[in-house]
């Protein structure tokens, strides 16, 4: 449907603590962060990503609520929606059913307005109070964008914390920052770092291409066309088991008896008369 996809996300808080990581020092002079620190406020990023071609705008704030969330995603939006090409024209059928058609499956519906303008972006968010009020979900709706709301257990499926772990890392791996501007000021540096050179995401890669061909692994059995996701042991020690239930006798007076413990059992053509106890069955040995 030619649709812009963007995911946002607020990640942190960041402390102004030691954070582990690599750097490059003198070879025998490794880089030592000290055992005490003060805690001198946190640190959080507003991300807009799209996995499309890889770019992200990212803010650096001390606080993030709706206050200062909402008004962010608005101006960041309302930039990329002017430069972004027009919008087609309207179908014969109407705009409400591209509208409708992404609500199909929801177990909560957010309800549309009357008046819908062309749909031209899917907003990626998490499940929170903070993304659902009326207010917001109505500007988006007014300015042609449809929230998606990840799923509980979920928030996985929003690109947008990918980035942010790269940008995690670039920004503060091995460094102690010593307040939350300068935290500030090294994420912004390296989400604009990613931003001059994006990478685009996609479903799948290495993990996926793994468990592909884990499915596709089988076993196959005394040369049949029979196979197993999973080997079958040869261990002849594994038969009879001390818990393994074995059929005596070929006639009308067979009985079940329990395997013996010490790997003995019972001889499947060994045939138990009247008088025969289970315990000598069992205590006989194999022929």
């Amino acid at each position: 449907m030619g649709l812009a996809v963007w995911c946002a996300d607020q990640a942190g808080p960041y402390q102004t603590i030691p954070y582990a990581g690599q750097s490059w020092r003198p070879e025998g002079r490794p880089s030592r962060q000290p055992h005490e620190y003060l805690r001198d406020g946190t640190a959080k990023a507003l991300t807009l990503f799209r996995p499309a071609d890889g770019h992200a705008r990212v803010n650096g704030v001390t606080c993030c609520p709706n206050a200062v969330l909402h008004p962010w995603l608005r101006r960041e939006l309302a930039a990329i929606l002017a430069a972004m090409p027009g919008p087609p024209a309207e179908p014969a059928a109407g705009r409400r059913p591209a509208w409708e058609r992404w609500q199909e499956g929801l177990s909560i519906k957010p309800t549309l307005l009357a008046e819908l303008p062309p749909l031209r972006m899917l907003l990626v968010l998490d499940d929170l109070a903070g993304h659902k009020t009326p207010e917001l979900v109505c500007w988006l709706f007014a300015h042609g964008i449809m929230p998606l709301y990840t799923p509980v257990g979920g928030s996985w499926l929003n690109m947008a914390e990918d980035l942010q772990r790269i940008l995690k890392r670039r920004a503060l791996d091995g460094q102690h920052p010593a307040d939350a501007a300068r935290i500030i000021a090294w994420y912004e540096a390296a989400a604009r770092h990613w931003d001059a050179s994006p990478t685009p995401f996609g479903w799948g890669g290495e993990r996926a291409a793994r468990r592909r061909r884990h499915r596709e692994r089988r076993h196959r059995h005394g040369g049949s066309g029979a196979c197993s996701c999973a080997p079958v042991p040869r261990n002849a020690g594994l038969w009879p088991l001390a818990s393994q239930v074995t059929l005596v006798g070929r006639g009308p007076t067979q009985v079940e008896a329990p395997a013996h413990p010490g790997g003995l059992g019972i001889a499947p053509d060994s045939v138990v008369s009247e008088g025969c106890s289970i315990s000598e069955a069992v205590s006989r040995p194999l022929p």
